[in-house]
């Protein structure tokens, strides 16, 4: 046998892969990868607060970033229960006095109520029909079932003639006797004596207002304190 048939065969380097150069080309690409993921990134970031920045500028004058959103949830309730106060009491005249005319002044806060005088007193008399107790009662019930920390309270006006220089009377009247009649018969049913004001003012004398307020605690704490109106 030939001494050439034992001679190992001789690695062609020509053909064989470059293990280095794959390697590089490899580094390489993902190199450039990432590159462009920073590239991209970069500017959605940049995109992201040019839009929170032009939401600040737009909204900042409405809805401060120092204030408490838990202010908001406060007064959401209150305008709510105000509401649904207010809704009772139409519901409550509505089903008593077919002639009662009842006005939602600011949603949540005030309303009016106008009846006739003659709907409420006995003729000629400082003194509450019987009929109408259970109306009484209802609109107690009602301010009874106030939430913590808001305040249901009522004005009772009733009209009266002038004397003659134009001024209100002075002296005891049939129309400030219904008025202290119905504060007091309100007053034993239930109402606090603090939630009741009654008044008189220059119109006829068989015309009743009803002022309902719904107030925060708060605010007529100070109101009091500070002897102002509110």
């Amino acid at each position: 046998m030939a001494e050439r048939d034992f001679l190992p065969p001789i690695p062609d380097t020509a053909r064989g892969p470059n293990t280095p150069a794959l390697f590089l080309s490899l580094f390489l690409l993902v190199l450039a990868f990432f590159i462009l993921l920073v590239t991209i990134s970069t500017l959605e970031e940049v995109k992201t607060k040019s839009v929170m920045d032009s939401l600040t500028s737009t909204f900042t004058s409405i809805v401060p970033p120092s204030t408490d959103p838990t202010r908001f949830k406060s007064k959401e309730g209150d305008l709510i229960a105000g509401q649904q106060y207010q809704e009772t009491v139409t519901d409550i005249f509505a089903a008593a006095l077919q002639v009662a005319q009842v006005k939602v002044v600011h949603p949540g806060r005030l309303m009016q109520v106008q009846i006739p005088a003659s709907t409420l007193f006995a003729e000629d008399a400082a003194r509450i029909l019987p009929s109408q107790f259970e109306l009484l009662d209802r609109i107690v019930a009602a301010a009874s079932g106030r939430p913590p920390g808001l305040r249901f309270d009522l004005e009772f006006i009733i009209g009266s003639r002038v004397r003659a220089d134009g001024g209100l009377p002075q002296s005891q009247t049939l129309e400030l006797a219904r008025a202290g009649a119905f504060a007091r018969e309100m007053a034993q049913r239930g109402l606090p004596p603090d939630s009741i004001a009654i008044g008189i003012e220059p119109g006829d004398p068989n015309d009743v207002t009803m002022w309902f307020y719904i107030r925060r605690e708060t605010e007529t704490q100070l109101r009091l304190d500070g002897g102002g109106e509110e």
